[in-house]
């Protein structure tokens, strides 16, 4: 499963650098023939050290040999022919010289193509690793927000973060090692077999002993790995409720119990990583003994092929037989590393893939409808809306409503009614289960949601701002690449927008103005200068529609009250939907609705409803 995973991975990423790929892998190929060119000085050196050259040999035609085995055995007697040759002209001395030379010609080629090689798998990697993130990105963007309740925040940030560094640590840094290693060892393999075919069978009976034992660590690691990823995912969901919750912790004297809970934590962690990392460092001793012991068995079995009355490999053949196949041990080691490090990553990667590959529930038309700001006449309609988050709990049950357009209609009512999931259902964050959401008689999901969103301005409970300067927090929402409306710059559009939120007074009082950044989730400014600001950034986006969620509730008196002449500025001829918990905000709306358990159970203006004595004259008395 782990095999088909990253086989899937290197088809879906390393395509577009199927060019680097290609050079990669030839340099590789160049790389491990001229390694076999600079081994092969050994055997005349050995030769000539050991006094082995005859004289006696002839040289062979080409012509007359059939076969690859009399082709092998006519190209090294002829070789051994020129080596007499160059001895008796030249001396022993010279002939040395001139094969160091070529020992030392081909190792410089060969560390070159090396480099080349490695040269062309640096983009392989990088790239790999940047599609991966921007795939994660995108997906994380496209996914509906029913998807964000069920999971945790932490979580989906240790996978982005934790686990991709884990993808790039464990697999992109192993791409060089499974694209160069399985050459190396091919092309060693199939020459060992050449010089002696007994002597490498001999040898290939033995390693599914070793693969056995790599295989077993691997496997464990793998599950370990999971484990641990996910203990990460904790801790730093456990960092994330921290700062978020700091007030809080320091108010209640909570510190000591989030330190207990903290240290579990870790402890637990700490404990896992240390089996993991225990079982990681297994590789390289094992496979370094293991190819030892294969050596021994190697040079007992070998020895046995030389003394024989019918040898079939001379000690100098045998000597170079053993240069090759130690040139095959730090591949396989290698590559048995990389495979530890591809099961620790792919447990990662699993993690990862649970995102890509979860299926959105908000789907967009095949044929979608254009639809425009400018085409929009009529208003919004709820008919007959049904919806849960969980199957067994309804939120909002049989909702009928109509939204004229340029009316504001505001939701009342308890917290858990069912009001802001009712307007999260307009621009399409959640489906109905049943019923149909409109505008203008067509169903939104006729839309695409991009054009159904452009249409909408919405306003928070919670400013939601960016750790930016205060122009582009205000831009956020348009297209700033096109001209600004009404023949202004974006600049003069910038500061109207503000100028009617309340915003540009305290703005221009800030060291740098509307080029100020105003910190982590805008933490540099009030409350109320938050909700100015992302007032005006749904001004300037100048929405036909308009969604207030609660936007004055977490205010003080004075704050409220710049919030609430911004708001009256910009709900202006806009259709409108308001959630609201201070009732003095929403007097003058056109038609106040009641909700009660995610029904409708009362509408009218507000002189209507609190003569009527029911559900909202309670709430109005409660607040007064």
């Amino acid at each position: 499963m782990t095999n088909v995973k990253f086989v899937h991975i290197l088809r879906r990423f390393v395509p577009p650098y199927k060019g680097q790929m290609a050079l990669n892998i030839f340099f590789n190929i160049l790389s491990t023939l001229l390694s076999l060119f600079s081994f092969a000085a050994i055997i005349p050196v050995l030769r000539i050290l050991f006094g082995l050259t005859t004289s006696d040999v002839t040289w062979i035609k080409m012509s007359s040999v059939n076969g690859l085995q009399e082709t092998i055995s006519a190209v090294r007697n002829n070789l051994y022919c020129l080596l007499n040759d160059q001895i008796a002209l030249r001396g022993a001395g010279t002939v040395l010289f001139w094969l160091g030379l070529f020992l030392v010609l081909m190792t410089g080629l060969k560390c070159l193509a090396a480099w080349l090689a490695n040269y062309y798998m640096v983009p392989i990697r990088t790239g790999v690793l940047r599609d991966l993130r921007k795939q994660l990105y995108d997906k994380v963007l496209s996914l509906p927000m029913g998807y964000f309740t069920q999971a945790r925040r932490g979580d989906v940030i240790s996978r982005m973060t934790n686990d991709v560094n884990e993808v790039e640590a464990s697999i992109m840094s192993t791409l060089d090692i499974l694209f160069k290693n399985p050459i190396m060892i091919i092309v060693y393999l199939t020459t060992l077999l050449i010089i002696s075919w007994q002597l490498t069978l001999f040898v290939m009976a033995l390693l599914p002993i070793a693969i056995f034992f790599i295989g077993r660590i691997g496997r464990s690691l793998k599950r370990a790995s999971t484990k641990g990823q996910e203990q990460n995912a904790e801790i730093l969901s456990s960092i994330d409720e921290t700062l978020l919750g700091l007030r809080v912790v320091k108010g209640f004297n909570a510190q000591d119990k989030l330190r207990t809970r903290f240290d579990k934590l870790i402890n637990a962690t700490r404990a896992t990583f240390n089996r993991i990392n225990r079982r990681y460092y297994l590789a390289h001793p094992l496979s370094e003994f293991l190819g030892t012991a294969l050596i021994a068995v190697i040079l007992w079995f070998g020895g046995i092929l030389i003394l024989s009355d019918h040898a079939t490999i001379d000690a100098s053949t045998f000597i170079y037989y053993l240069v090759i196949f130690y040139s095959i041990i730090n591949p396989a080691k290698d590559l048995s590393k990389a495979s530890y490090g591809i099961r620790r990553g792919m447990a990662s990667l699993e993690r990862i893939d649970a995102i890509l590959d979860t299926e959105s529930t908000i789907k967009e038309p095949e044929q979608p409808q254009t639809f425009t700001p400018s085409t929009f006449h009529q208003g919004i309609t709820f008919d007959h809306v049904s919806f849960h988050y969980q199957p067994d709990r309804e939120v909002l049950t049989d909702i009928n409503l109509v939204v004229p357009k340029g009316k504001t209609i505001a939701l009342v009512g308890q917290s858990g009614s069912g009001k802001t999931t009712l307007t999260d259902l307009v621009p399409r964050f959640y489906d109905p289960v049943s019923g149909t959401v409109q505008i203008d008689g067509t169903d939104i999901r006729c839309f695409t949601t991009h054009d159904l969103r452009a249409l909408m301005g919405i306003v928070c409970q919670e400013p939601i701002l960016f750790n930016d300067t205060v122009y582009n927090n205000i831009t956020f929402g348009v297209d700033t690449t096109q001209p600004a409306p009404n023949g202004m710059t974006w600049q003069q559009a910038v500061e109207l927008a503000a100028r009617i939120a309340n915003a540009h007074q305290f703005i221009v009082d800030m060291p740098e103005g509307y080029d100020t950044v105003i910190g982590d989730r805008g933490s540099r400014l009030s409350g109320g200068q938050r909700q100015r600001l992302s007032i005006a950034r749904a001004i300037l986006k100048n929405p036909p529609i308009l969604i207030l969620d609660e936007a004055t509730s977490a205010l003080d008196s004075e704050s409220e009250k710049l919030v609430q002449e911004a708001l009256e500025h910009l709900m202006k001829d806009r259709t409108t939907l308001v959630v609201a918990h201070r009732l003095s905000t929403i007097k003058h709306a056109d038609l106040i609705c009641v909700m009660h358990e995610g029904r409708i159970v009362e509408r009218g203006t507000h002189e209507y409803l609190y003569a009527l004595g029911g559900y909202y004259t309670k709430l109005v008395d409660m607040q007064s």
